[in-house]
């Protein structure tokens, strides 16, 4: 059976996660910032750094299976 990877893109697996990042991924990147209850990152990710944390996030996905939470706030 394939484990999950996390709670990253809505706790879906890694597969479905890393396709999905590869379409939405700077919305999903919001998304899930909000549902986690980090209202202050998906500001910063929104305003400031939406595109190169994207690119972060997809290769981390890719090597990690999981994003880069770089705001806890």
């Amino acid at each position: 059976m394939a484990k999950k990877g996390g709670k990253d893109y809505f706790g879906l697996p890694r597969i479905v996660s890393v396709i999905l990042c590869i379409f939405l991924g700077p919305i999903l990147g919001i998304i899930q910032r909000i549902m986690d209850g980090k209202i202050v990152a998906a500001l910063v990710r929104f305003l400031l750094g939406w595109n190169l944390i994207w690119v972060v996030d997809f290769i981390l996905l890719i090597v990690k299976g999981k994003i880069w939470r770089v705001i806890n706030a």
